[in-house]
């Protein structure tokens, strides 16, 4: 049975990706002899604001290093919109800054930012008109789809539930998007993200709005663990969270 140990780089208030992307890997426990562990180290955010964002980005090095020492698998640096507020194609600054920490500590480790795994699983998904549902300001939300447009994809409509408080975001109850999605205009879109945030609960919601509207669903969670699926040479399977981009359980 092969082991593998999961990374992440948290805020300090995010409590949904130690559940989210759990999930999705014990669900894949249950169908193939696999096992893995999660370990996480925090950079300090409680209010979502791009001042407080760039701070934590700062951060993020330091827990680089820490999750090297502890010898993991793969690296998730588990903030979507602390990437995308910092300037258009950051995630590729940012994965190259934290790959060269685990470097540095004599642990070359794979890194997967949550920013640029979804915009990959778009990509792997062969999308071109997108909807995104996020949890953020409204300014937060336009450089979120600013970030997604200048990646080559246009974002037909997007809905930000302006919800400033961090642990607010998390006590978001994911059933809800199941009304909210009714609020966007999904004309020629080719995917949803029913959570553009690694903070806003969407797991359980998400097969079933793809039931509903009969194109791909997806959500940053989802993104992050393909992606890192695929960095630890892994087929990306699963029998929660949509179809996991790959079309099959």
């Amino acid at each position: 049975m092969k082991k593998y140990r999961i990374g992440q780089i948290v805020p300090s208030s995010n409590v949904t990706m130690e559940t989210e992307i759990p999930a999705v890997f014990r669900s894949r426990e249950t169908i193939l002899p696999e096992r893995f562990t999660f370990h996480s180290s925090r950079m300090r955010m409680k209010k979502v604001t791009k001042e407080e964002l760039e701070a934590m980005d700062a951060m993020s090095l330091k827990c680089a290093q820490e999750l090297s020492d502890a010898h993991v698998d793969v690296m998730g640096y588990a903030c979507l919109v602390a990437i995308m507020s910092m300037g258009r194609g950051y995630h590729c600054v940012s994965e190259v800054n934290l790959h060269q920490e685990t470097v540095a500590n004599d642990f070359p480790t794979p890194i997967v930012t949550s920013a640029g795994a979804l915009i990959n699983g778009l990509k792997v998904l062969g999308a071109k008109k997108v909807a995104v549902i996020t949890p953020y300001m409204r300014p937060l939300t336009d450089l979120v789809v600013d970030y997604i447009e200048h990646q080559g994809f246009e974002v037909v409509d997007s809905i930000a539930l302006e919800i400033p408080d961090n642990l607010e975001v998390a006590a978001q109850d994911p059933m809800n998007l199941l009304e909210i999605y009714k609020r966007l205009n999904l004309e020629g879109v080719d995917v949803l993200v029913a959570s553009a945030c690694v903070q806003m609960p969407s797991l359980e919601a998400i097969d079933l709005i793809q039931k509903e509207i009969g194109i791909p669903v997806t959500s940053a969670a989802v993104c992050t663990t393909y992606e890192m699926m695929k960095k630890l040479g892994i087929e990306a399977k699963s029998n929660i969270g949509g179809e996991l981009l790959s079309g099959k359980y």
